[in-house]
């Protein structure tokens, strides 16, 4: 059976998906861009490279490739920085071109113009075959699970599954575990979730555990990192 998808638009004027069947959105009311830049870009992506400089290419495993959002602030970020990133991504359930063709996210920023082009190629993509999207910018979309996806070495993780009520067995520690096992030492894990029990499992599965202040809306986030 087909799902339903309406789009939305969150606070910051930029849209996300709400699903009714599972009465779930895609990203924050508070806003969908500036949760992503947030949780991901600053305290994900660039925290990392700032870590670890001249570390080349940077690879990075994302639980929800969704809209699209944030492989394309990834790729505008490597394309900026010029730094070389390998990206890997799942999505059991991809969106169609109807909906993804209205997405706003590339008219968010003026400054990001010349980078709206990608935003199609990254969905146009082909699923589960790797290759170079840009030239900094290499990318795997797979269409499967985390239960089933083959994993890489990883150098940051972007978590951006559905909440634990949603899809509690993706934040279990036998899936986290997974994850965390695929991560180089001093991997950085990031997730806009901040429930105790999901801190409970990253601390068991040895990394060191963050609550960092959250993205508008909502007051905190999580970071683990694979210690050395």
């Amino acid at each position: 059976m087909e799902r339903e998808i309406k789009i939305i638009t969150t606070e910051d004027g930029s849209h996300s998906l709400y699903l009714p069947h599972l009465n779930e959105t895609y990203h924050s009311f508070h806003g969908a861009y500036k949760e992503s830049v947030h949780v991901f870009l600053l305290y994900g992506l660039e925290a990392w490279a700032a870590k670890n400089k001249g570390v080349q290419p940077i690879r990075i495993f994302e639980v929800g490739f969704g809209t699209g959002l944030n492989a394309w602030l990834a790729l505008v970020w490597a394309e900026q920085n010029q730094i070389p990133v390998l990206y890997h991504t799942i999505e059991p359930f991809p969106l169609k071109e109807e909906v993804y063709d209205q997405l706003n996210y590339t008219g968010i920023e003026e400054n990001l113009e010349r980078f709206k082009p990608y935003f199609n190629l990254l969905h146009k993509a082909e699923w589960n075959q790797g290759g170079a999207l840009s030239e900094y910018f290499n990318m795997k979309k797979d269409l499967t699970t985390l239960e089933e996806v083959q994993m890489y070495a990883t150098d940051v993780v972007f978590y951006d599954a559905f909440a634990p009520s949603k899809q509690p067995e993706l934040w279990e520690k036998p899936l986290l575990e997974k994850v965390v096992e695929a991560m180089n030492p001093g991997g950085v894990f990031v997730t806009y979730c901040a429930q105790g029990q999901l801190k409970r499992n990253l601390k068991g599965l040895g990394l060191e555990v963050e609550t960092l202040p959250g993205p508008p809306g909502k007051k905190e986030m999580t970071r683990g990192v694979k210690v050395k």
